[in-house]
């Protein structure tokens, strides 16, 4: 799978979302010169989401892919199959962007971005093909079991 693209895919998603991130902040900032308290608030709020979207698309524009190395544990840049009883995912580890959701090449399925911060993605780092993972989510244990990285 085309790592690049999926790299290019998260950088349009993730400027889509600092753009509109600027236009609610410069709004707010306009409605707050009313000084009406809760315009005040909000300002200050569209402000900090404006410059967390601009951090998180500086930090994937200075990420590079690593090159890969056939049985290299997960990291950066990894393309992950988990499954569990119930089906699998596929995941695309990355430094930035957890929640989005990728197509493949040619439409072919969906990634589900995770980042190292996030539970699902800190149970994965340095993790193999045939280890267990298990995580909490939603209050839930849940146990995947890694069957591809690349």
């Amino acid at each position: 799978m085309d790592k690049a693209l999926l790299l290019a895919q998260l950088h349009e998603k993730l400027e889509a979302t600092t753009q509109q991130a600027l236009r609610f902040a410069d709004d707010a900032r306009r409605e707050a010169k009313t000084g009406a308290p809760r315009a005040v608030n909000l300002a200050a709020a569209t402000k900090q989401r404006a410059e967390a979207a601009l951090a998180a698309l500086e930090a994937l524009s200075s990420f590079t892919l690593p090159i890969p190395k056939k049985g290299a544990p997960i990291g950066l840049g990894s393309i992950v199959e988990i499954e569990d009883e119930e089906g699998g995912k596929t995941l695309f580890v990355a430094p930035v962007g957890a929640g989005e959701e990728l197509t493949g090449p040619g439409g072919d399925g969906y990634l589900h971005v995770v980042t190292p911060g996030a539970p699902l993605g800190r149970a994965l780092m340095g993790k193999r093909v045939g280890d267990v993972i298990e995580v909490t989510l939603g209050g839930e244990l849940t146990e995947w079991e890694i069957v591809y990285v690349g």
